[in-house]
């Protein structure tokens, strides 16, 4: 599928491709695109490889395939810099899998040290994901797209202790800010996820709106005439008057629900 998506990409982009073997072959299957091919040597390492490519003038990084831990930090950092987006590939089987194996990925790998702060980081990067299955028949079909929402740190200290009276009252305003400090402090959420899109009956259904975020993100970087394409599909699909931002908490859900599924054309 890596390789059917590169058809979609605009051919005014340049593709810069990350493998620790040659597995893709796209300049062959794609030779009239500005495609650079890289992979590691006995004396030239995945990590130069990218420092390379950073200079090289590309849109879109690609990383063959996320299967050891140095690799998994070569795909943050191509996703944070030096590219419009980075493609993927991994074998995880639930989107939390993925965070997980890639937030241990860089703890291994010696990159962080601290487990929130290397999920906080992959969880930055990551804006969708795409599940492929293969059922028992041999069917390949993709199952579900998740999105995946950061969650945004905010502060929800008061100083409503100032204008308590007692001494009781003061210590249960500061009780409650301690209880949002620890709570902050030992099982802070940092991101929901919500799927997009499900095969359901071997039928595509769209189930959450995109965050709009991610549309206008989108929407940058289409011409015209695919944005009117794509107005339309999220007025068909979520209607038009989808304006509002999702807001998200701590105490969001793990999947968000709008109304009843619609089931999608595409």
């Amino acid at each position: 599928m890596l390789m059917a998506m590169i058809e979609n990409i605009y051919e005014t982009m340049n593709l810069r491709i990350t493998e620790t073997a040659f597995e893709l072959h796209l300049r062959k299957i794609y030779p009239t695109r500005n495609i650079l091919s890289m992979r590691e040597t006995e004396t030239i390492s995945g990590q130069d490889c990218l420092d390379v490519q950073k200079k090289t003038d590309g849109s879109v990084n690609i990383i063959g395939e996320v299967a050891t831990d140095p690799v998994a930090s070569w795909m943050v950092q191509s996703a944070q810099v030096a590219s419009k987006f980075t493609l993927f590939t991994h074998h995880a089987k639930t989107f939390p899998d993925l965070v997980t194996a890639l937030r241990n990925s860089m703890l291994r790998a010696g990159v962080f040290t601290d487990e929130k702060t290397a999920e906080e980081q992959v969880v930055q990067v990551l804006n969708f994901d795409i599940h492929l299955v293969k059922d028992f028949r041999g069917r390949r079909y993709i199952e579900r797209v998740t999105e995946c929402v950061p969650v945004e740190d905010k502060n929800e200290y008061t100083f409503d202790h100032r204008n308590e009276k007692t001494l009781e009252g003061k210590f249960d305003k500061f009780f409650d800010n301690a209880t949002h400090y620890f709570t902050k402090s030992t099982d802070k959420k940092l991101y929901i996820y919500r799927n997009i899109l499900e095969n359901v009956d071997g039928e595509y259904v769209m189930t959450n709106p995109i965050t709009d975020k991610n549309i206008k993100e989108m929407r940058d970087n289409m011409d015209e005439t695919d944005i009117e394409d794509f107005d339309r599909f999220v007025e068909r699909n979520w209607g038009a008057r989808h304006k509002e931002t999702v807001q998200v908490t701590a105490e969001a859900e793990t999947t968000v629900r709008r109304g009843r599924p619609r089931k999608s054309k595409i």
